[in-house]
């Protein structure tokens, strides 16, 4: 059985709308792309990429996987308004 997943609080939806929708500095995204990605997590990144794509061999499959994730997602959340306008600029 699939546990239930529960909704974030309006307070930790905030934290995180905030964290993920700040702008990053020129020094931030330099120093962010100057880390190279370490052997260990190259190597993590390709055996689930592989996993994958053995377990769903064709597009048609993953696209199809994709979509059923994406809709057990969404029903989780579905009682819960997020936010869904976003500032111009």
């Amino acid at each position: 059985m699939t546990p239930t997943i529960q909704p974030p609080t309006p307070t930790a939806l905030a934290r995180v709308r905030g964290l993920a929708e700040r702008r990053l500095t020129l020094a931030e995204v330099r120093a962010a792309l100057a880390v190279p990605v370490s052997e260990s997590e190259r190597a993590s990144i390709l055996s689930l990429a592989r996993w994958f794509r053995r377990r769903y061999p064709t597009p048609i499959e993953r696209l199809a996987y994709v979509r059923r994730t994406y809709r057990r997602w969404a029903s989780a959340f579905a009682g819960y308004a997020l936010e869904t306008e976003r500032p111009t600029e």
